[in-house]
């Protein structure tokens, strides 16, 4: 059944959810565990504390936490009260969050105390960016500063007891299944974040068509490693299992030994990701002491898939079902993906076919071009970015470049935006170099993506420096982890006296990426 049709909403999701599978388990946070009954009253909760704190429907809010309960019951109350939620990614520095929360206008932001190590209170105070529409901040934890517009999650939730749940239900019940459901944020060749925004239908139709492909069933116990920041820990995550009666088994940080302690005590049956974190689980010393006997669904994708892995997942660890797939965030997510019954050279060589209701075909360049349901409806306030990326026929212009082969299966080739892929995370040169480039002591820069054994790809800056400057690899690197998430940091930079540029002043990254192969 088309999802969109079946729930309408995302809160009628929710709520069809906590109803339908009432006292099954739904969420096993660390020691916590909750129905989907409990689930659903905590998120009805949350959404009146939303309307008591002046949320309207289409208002923008920002969530900045990871994985946990905390951000799916948050998320999730927010988009009950009719606002459009806005996830922003845990790597983020100060700047960067509130770069992100300035563009939206977002009126309210939960955010984490502190994770691994760094206080996000702290990091966003020092920015030093003004935020005129950002009306209320809840710290996800049990303190905040002693300001008026700060708050602990535990006050937040105590404003909303007065609110009727009547109210609740009627402003859920108000929601278009057409109207948006969050904007996420995606950076690009502009080097500046620019937000896909996406609407409820095409999120419950999407996700709906993806447990169908992936076979996700009632009572899968699903292990979340994937940020619910990105489209595949909250849509193929949270809302695939509440579609599914799944439970949720959120993963805040990526660790291997914490992955197989997870797998072994939950008995977990599915677990997506980027092919680095299933071959690192493959290869740890100390896989053999636990049993993993119970993984069944693995889907991955981003990057290349060695036939290896995908044989070794088979025969190691008996996984039934292993899928690839490809999308991007302007088209919800998912593009293409492959079926149960495709051999392993088909999963491991391609991103699958596409998927219903998607129209997929390649320009004369070979760029790949999406046309369907689950394409945006525009960058959030940027028309001119969105007149860019959607043309007058309305395809979606990916900026991928990718061959088919007889059966339709795509296979992606190259990228036009020039983007490369760390772990997972799509890192946009232009938007690193514009970064590197506040550096005072730098005058010309240029990244480019090179291989990597563990997290596939990562940056190597190539950096002219400016007249009399010493500054050093190290030096530069150590500077970019302070102001730029991680996986944006080039783990390498080289030095020179001038970048290459053709005649009409654009680096010639090409002779770039040779440079780099032949070193």
């Amino acid at each position: 059944m088309r999802g969109d049709l079946e729930w309408g909403t995302i809160p009628g999701l929710v709520r069809a959810a906590a109803e339908r599978y009432g006292p099954r388990e739904a969420v096993v946070d660390g020691r916590v565990r909750v129905t989907y009954a409990e689930l659903g009253e905590r998120v009805e909760r949350a959404a009146a504390a939303c309307l008591a704190t002046g949320i309207r429907s289409g208002d923008r809010v920002a969530i900045w936490a990871p994985n946990t309960l905390d951000w799916i019951v948050s998320a999730l109350g927010a988009v009950t009260a009719g606002a459009v939620l806005v996830p922003l990614n845990t790597r983020f520095k100060g700047t960067e969050a509130a770069y992100v929360l300035q563009r939206s206008r977002a009126r309210l932001l939960f955010v984490t105390g502190t994770f691994l190590g760094t206080s996000y209170v702290a990091s966003l105070r020092r920015s030093g960016v003004v935020l005129p529409d950002l009306e209320k901040v809840v710290v996800l934890g049990d303190t905040a500063p002693d300001e008026a517009d700060w708050t602990t999650w535990k006050a937040f939730l105590a404003e909303g007891d007065g609110v009727p749940a009547a109210r609740v239900r009627a402003r859920a019940d108000g929601i278009d299944p057409a109207a948006p459901s969050d904007i996420i944020y995606t950076s690009g060749t502009t080097g500046r974040p620019k937000g896909a925004v996406i609407s409820h239908a095409q999120s419950l139709r999407c996700y709906a068509i993806w447990s169908g492909l992936a076979g996700l069933a009632e009572g899968d116990r699903y292990l979340v490693v994937n940020p619910f920041f990105h489209t595949f820990g909250y849509k193929a995550g949270i809302l695939a299992c509440l579609m599914r009666g799944a439970v949720i088994v959120p993963q805040s940080v990526f660790t291997v030994d914490t992955v197989l302690a997870n797998i072994a005590a939950e008995r977990i049956t599915v677990l997506p990701g980027p092919p680095t974190l299933h071959q690192s689980l493959l290869d740890h010393p100390a896989r053999p002491a636990h049993d993993l006997s119970t993984l069944r669904l693995v889907v991955t994708g981003a990057a290349v898939v060695p036939l290896r892995l995908v044989e070794r997942l088979r025969t190691e660890l008996g996984v039934g079902t292993v899928l690839t797939a490809y999308g991007l965030s302007e088209a919800s997510g998912i593009v293409t993906m492959c079926r149960r019954d495709d051999p392993d050279e088909t999963v491991a060589t391609t991103s699958g076919r596409a998927v219903p209701g998607t129209e997929l075909r390649l320009s004369d360049t070979g760029e790949v071009l999406v046309r369907g349901h689950h394409v945006m409806s525009g960058y959030f306030e940027d028309e001119e970015a969105t007149a860019a990326a959607i043309d007058a026929d309305g395809w979606l212009h990916t900026g991928d470049i990718g061959v088919l082969d007889e059966a339709g299966n795509l296979r992606i080739t190259d990228r036009l935006k020039d983007m490369f892929i760390v772990g997972g995370f799509n890192a946009y040169p232009a938007e690193i170099e514009q970064l590197l480039g506040l550096h005072p002591d730098i005058a010309d820069v240029a990244v480019i993506g090179v291989p990597d054994p563990r997290l596939g790809e990562v940056g190597k800056a190539f950096a002219v420096r400016r007249a009399g400057a010493r500054v050093t690899a190290d030096d530069l690197i150590a500077w970019s982890r302070r102001e730029m998430a991680n996986y944006k940091v080039p783990r390498e930079v080289e030095f020179v006296t001038e970048l290459p540029r053709n005649a009409s002043g654009k680096v010639v990254k090409g002779e770039l990426r040779a440079r780099a192969a032949a070193s």
